[in-house]
């Protein structure tokens, strides 16, 4: 446990102001992880409230599908992300700044999907 702080540590110092490559591109990749993470949490919101939403609609024999319409979204959305990423990494393929390419790139889109899913209207 003291190690992985001490590197998470060693990560926010280094993030402050990357200098190398690898610096930069271990900050992408701890940004990509937040991101992640944060995706995650309100995932489990946005899915829990469609669930609900779909257990209280009585037409349609049982709902008309909110959470397996978003949970069908959410893993299109996963392959689209993850195949634009790539796509953007190839105009530095090879090149030592393709993994903070990518990993911007994932981050980047993540975080709006983030919000997409933060927008929806749970409260019905």
């Amino acid at each position: 446990m003291i190690g992985i702080l001490l590197i998470a540590g060693a990560a926010s110092a280094a993030c402050a102001s990357p200098v190398t490559q690898r610096d930069m591109n271990m900050c992408a990749a701890v940004g990509e992880r937040r991101a992640d993470a944060a995706i995650n949490k309100q995932w489990a919101v946005t899915y829990g409230a469609m669930k609900r939403r779909d257990a209280r609609d009585t037409t349609r024999s049982g709902g008309p599908g909110f959470a397996s319409a978003l949970l069908a979204s959410q893993r299109a959305w996963l392959t689209f992300r993850d195949r634009q990423c790539v796509v953007q990494g190839l105009e530095v393929a090879g090149g030592s700044m393709q993994p903070m390419v990518i990993a911007s790139c994932r981050a980047t889109m993540t975080t709006e999907r983030t919000k997409a899913l933060a927008a929806l209207d749970v409260r019905k």
